[in-house]
């Protein structure tokens, strides 16, 4: 899937990269929902400025439809 990611913190939206990223698969009594547009709010960009990502890299996004 296609996914905006960063991979260190920084405030500008110049850390973040489009790429292609591997489709998430559910775990046992969880579900797989389709985002068709994800908005970045404020605490995905307070997240971002702040905190080093948990993982490699991390994909932004607290708002979906």
């Amino acid at each position: 899937m296609l996914a905006a990611v960063y991979e260190q913190r920084g405030r500008a939206a110049d850390v973040l990269r489009v790429r292609e990223v591997p489709d998430p698969r559910p775990g046992p009594g969880e579900v797989l929902v389709r985002v068709a547009v994800s908005g970045v709010n404020p605490t995905d960009w307070r997240s971002r400025t702040n905190a080093d990502p948990v993982f490699a890299w991390q994909i932004p996004h607290q708002d979906g439809a």
